[in-house]
């Protein structure tokens, strides 16, 4: 068992759940006051996506990332900060000619995905591990574009949080590592539940993380129903954990969450469990994190 692990709070993320939930943060104020309320719940690390103030609709605009960040640094409360560089993956065949992208397709390049890293340069970033069916659409993420990406996020001195979808991308975070493009002590994030990735139980977790470096640190989550099952796994298994509406909706059947409460439930069970949630001052020693 892991006594103190690092504690994620996914924030808002990109799915369109804004009309699911009405406390999903959507502009750059509301997201960085649930980062702040999350952070004071107990939460180690914020995850930020930012989304269109207007529609609530994803969106890559750097300065409301920006305006996000600024407000979370400038706050009194202390967290580590993750941002996603893992969007513009979308590619959702068009039906009239499938070689090219039909509604929902948003692809970026590399060079872009890294933009707002590389401007407000965070504690940790993730780079998604590979490509995959994602429901009815494929998240494109091919080695070239990894390469490239990884590459990026190492010149910035970021720490990438290895986002592993399936035991492939596992191989794929290794293979980085192994070409110099990944720090050691890597830091892994396996993300579980998502149609059509690796399954959300304790069989999955235990074959991901022996397939990593033995210096590594490690975390897992689940979506939907599955998300506080798999804090107590992953604890209960030696690794961090993570929340956050970015990944599920609701408290329990029928009650809808908060950022703060669904980090709250997290904190509790960790600590039913005899563990120590860790301090954002030390995952950032923990992880060797650079703060700005």
């Amino acid at each position: 068992m892991n006594k103190k692990p690092i504690l994620s709070c996914a924030i808002t993320g990109a799915g369109e759940t804004t009309t699911k939930n009405p406390d999903v943060p959507v502009t750059p104020k509301e997201i960085a006051e649930s980062s702040i309320k999350a952070a004071k719940a107990g939460a180690t690390v914020v995850h930020l996506h930012v989304r269109d103030p207007e529609t609530g609709t994803l969106s890559h605009d750097p300065e409301l990332f920006k305006e996000t960040v600024t407000r979370i640094r400038e706050a009194d409360t202390d967290v580590v900060i993750n941002i996603t560089a893992g969007g513009g993956g979308d590619w959702v065949p068009s039906e009239a000619d499938p070689s090219k992208g039909g509604e929902g397709t948003d692809i970026q390049t590399p060079a872009e995905r890294h933009e707002p890293v590389a401007d407000l340069l965070p504690e940790i970033c993730t780079l998604d591990c590979g490509s995959i069916n994602f429901g009815d659409q494929v998240y494109l993420n091919p080695g070239s574009w990894l390469r490239e990406h990884a590459g990026l996020i190492k010149e910035s001195g970021v720490k990438p949080e290895l986002e592993c979808f399936d035991t492939g991308q596992i191989r794929m975070a290794n293979q980085l590592h192994q070409e110099g493009l990944v720090e050691d002590e890597m830091l892994f994030q396996f993300c579980l539940g998502i149609p059509w990735g690796a399954a959300a139980d304790a069989e999955t977790i235990s074959y991901m993380k022996s397939r990593i470096p033995e210096n590594s640190h490690w975390a897992a989550f689940g979506i939907g129903a599955n998300q506080m099952p798999i804090v107590a796994e992953s604890v209960l298994q030696g690794g961090s954990a993570r929340v956050g509406l970015e990944d599920n909706l609701y408290l329990k059947k029928g009650v809808l969450a908060t950022n703060e409460q669904l980090t709250d439930k997290a904190v509790d069970i960790i600590q039913s469990l005899g563990g120590e949630v860790m301090s954002p001052q030390e995952a950032r020693e923990t992880l060797k994190l650079k703060k700005r």
